[in-house]
């Protein structure tokens, strides 16, 4: 149990989840040389970033327009009417190269590394011995033996590295000199078109491309953080070049209304899209955050974890899952929630009740015009419908001191432009199956 919130049953963590209350604390940050600076760093802060996080041991930048000029929402408008461009390099690419790249990858992800084909991506996710999720990158096959790691938060090169010393296939495994940046929303496809070519519309969905921006090479993708249609540009040799893209990016477009933004994770929760970190970690099972897609039942093989999940999902088919708490997506009352939450909010099944389970991603819908959140729940509170209540900041709630009402549903929580694996797969009725 969480010594914070007792109520809350944390028993199958080692680390519970710091679920103390402390609302915004404003602190300035210190900018040093401790933590990175990406090349795109100066460049975003010349377009108006005002606040960062940091991820990955990097600065990241987390807004744009000021809370006085309509805030992260201004941003949003930008992205679903136009076309964004995001400083994401923070999306640090590991580089795996060699005669045994294929093997060794496969022995790192939970799908099948044979079945990607070379100039194209996928969605993967890596777990440690006792099944928890290491990290869900995206990972880009850029040839037959060489595959790029693009990195959510967590320091997974030194685990790559470190797995290695034992095995010993012939492999290299370091972080490259490659920046990415998204270019998200519908007109994503025309600035694209504009900035390299008819070419890249032939691109598919996780599907890969080479090309020279202004003798620049970079291999685009496909791909994406919104849920909307967009493309990621990585670009090589970026610590020399990055101004020439980031340049070049602005100039084509500006015909196009761009906008600098931060990364939009009020519309990523619409889509259903997990974040490292926040929604799930290293000691989160793949099934208790709608992952169980990732983990086939006939992947030929081993893999790091395949003992863990195969008897999690075991114990799971009896009846008897090895955790307590299960991702699920609400709606929930309230006033527009407009921002980043700075704590993860409480959950419970009665109005004045304890605490069960708790918030991880919550934002305002402009479509849907409710508040939406991804959070824990024990399990016999999975069923949509189910209504709960969830105790909001005062700032949000409807009351003062007064928990809002929430209701269970499904995600994602609106169709997206660009539908992710999971989407498809649930159209088939296949996303979640165990």
């Amino acid at each position: 149990m969480h010594f914070n919130v007792p109520s809350i049953d944390q028993r199958d963590r080692l680390v519970p989840i710091n679920l103390r209350q402390s609302g915004p604390t404003p602190v300035e940050m210190l900018i040093d040389t401790r933590v990175r600076k990406s090349p795109y760093w100066a460049l975003s802060m010349q377009h108006g970033c005002w606040r960062a996080s940091v991820y990955n041991r990097m600065y990241h930048p987390r807004g744009y327009v000021r809370p006085d000029e309509g805030g992260m929402m201004v941003e949003y408008d930008s992205l679903v009417n136009d076309v964004t461009l995001w400083n994401v390099a923070v999306e640090r690419q590991i580089r795996v190269k060699g005669p045994d790249a294929e093997a060794f990858v496969d022995r790192v992800i939970t799908r099948d590394a044979t079945r990607i084909p070379a100039m194209r991506a996928r969605y993967v996710i890596l777990c440690n011995e006792a099944g928890g999720i290491l990290n869900d990158p995206v990972l880009l096959r850029v040839a037959d033996d060489e595959f790029w790691f693009s990195l959510s938060d967590s320091d997974l090169m030194l685990w790559l590295q470190g797995v290695n010393v034992g095995w010993r296939f012939d492999v290299d495994i370091a972080e490259i000199d490659v920046s990415p940046v998204q270019i998200q929303g519908p007109k994503s496809l025309d600035l694209m078109i504009d900035l390299v070519g008819d070419d890249v519309a032939d691109v598919p969905n996780y599907g890969l491309m080479a090309a020279t921006i202004r003798g620049c090479e970079v291999i685009i993708s496909q791909t994406g953080f919104s849920g909307e249609k967009g493309y990621e540009i990585y670009l090589q040799d970026s610590t020399l070049n990055a101004e020439t893209l980031w340049s070049a990016i602005l100039e084509v477009g500006a015909a196009h209304r761009l906008r600098v933004v931060a990364p939009a994770h009020h519309r990523r929760i619409a889509a259903g899209i997990l974040s490292w970190g926040q929604d799930m970690d290293a000691e989160t099972l793949p099934f208790q955050v709608n992952l169980a897609y990732q983990v086939p039942r006939q992947k030929p093989g081993e893999y790091i974890g395949k003992e863990a999940l195969e008897a999690a999902r075991n114990e799971i088919e009896d009846g008897r899952p090895p955790y307590s708490l299960q991702l699920a997506g609400l709606k929930l009352a309230g006033r527009p929630i407009d921002d980043y939450a700075p704590d993860f909010w409480l959950i419970s099944e009665q109005q004045h009740g304890e605490p069960v389970g708790y918030v991880t991603s919550p934002w305002y819908s402009p479509e849907l015009e409710i508040n939406i959140a991804m959070g824990y729940v024990p399990l016999r509170d999975t069923a949509l419908g189910t209504e709960l209540w969830v105790w909001l900041p005062d700032e949000y709630a409807d009351e003062p001191g007064v928990p809002v009402a929430a209701e269970v549903v499904e995600m994602p929580f609106r169709p997206s432009t660009h539908p992710s694996q999971r989407e498809q797969l649930r159209k088939k009725g296949l996303d979640n199956a165990v």
